[in-house]
């Protein structure tokens, strides 16, 4: 016995997890750097002084020069990419008003590569092409694997990496900006917040919570320590 499917819809029984991460992937990583790297040079400094004031102040510039650094350097690298993608995009526009045929006839041939049949191919290019900026879309989704009108935007891209980088660089240090002294109440909360930070990640991977979490943990966790143990053989005597 079958089911009469003429005028139905199909429906889609499954779905895909997002490979790209979406903003998650970002933020959560970006957070982390943040966490591991401030959490390693407060241990570091820790371990040549008992001065908290001292690690707090580190801690404080860590935090600064790191999320400052991320955005500049965040920014340059997406604004660079777009100017390139944009840059290409005009070749690509250009191209179209000039040869207009010797592009329909391209994109044709890119549809034949993917197993339609030739005359199929000829009309679907000939509707695409119709519209410019359709066929543009089209013609640099193809060739150069952007969206026109999705590129990424610098000044997002250095806000977002800024404030994640913030606030993981911060976990670490709050501890001494209450007035706690020592450097084990900061290494357990640092040390929560990695392994959160691992399991949330296992959202865009094929892993489970617990083993991203438990990862992440001894990344930083070694990270840390052997900063500490840097520090503690340095010591303020030794600069």
């Amino acid at each position: 016995m079958t089911k009469a499917t003429t005028g139905a819809r199909a429906e889609i029984h499954h779905e895909h997890r997002d490979v790209n991460g979406g903003w998650l992937r970002p933020a959560v990583f970006g957070a982390m750097d943040g966490l591991v790297s401030n959490f390693a040079l407060i241990a570091g400094v820790a371990g040549g002084t008992a001065e908290t004031r001292i690690v707090a102040l580190a801690g404080i510039a860590g935090l600064a020069a790191g999320a400052f650094s991320m955005a500049g350097g965040e920014y340059v690298s997406v604004a660079s990419q777009r100017e390139l993608a944009q840059a290409e995009i005009d070749v690509e526009r250009r191209e179209l008003e000039r040869h207009p045929e010797a592009e329909e006839a391209e994109l044709a041939r890119m549809y034949e590569q993917r197993g339609v049949d030739p005359e199929t191919a000829r009309e679907v290019a000939r509707q695409i092409s119709r519209n410019p900026e359709e066929a543009l879309a089209v013609h640099t989704r193809a060739e150069l694997g952007v969206d026109p009108d999705d590129l990424p935007s610098p000044v997002l891209a250095a806000v977002s990496s800024f404030l994640s980088f913030s606030i993981g660089a911060l976990i670490p240090l709050l501890p001494y900006l209450l007035g706690v002294r020592g450097l084990w109440i900061s290494a357990a909360v640092s040390m929560v917040a990695l392994f959160a930070a691992g399991a949330v990640v296992s959202r865009v991977t094929a892993r489970s919570w617990w083993f991203s979490g438990l990862r992440q943990l001894v990344v930083g966790a070694v990270a840390a320590a052997l900063t500490w143990g840097l520090g503690s053989l340095i010591g303020t005597g030794g600069l």
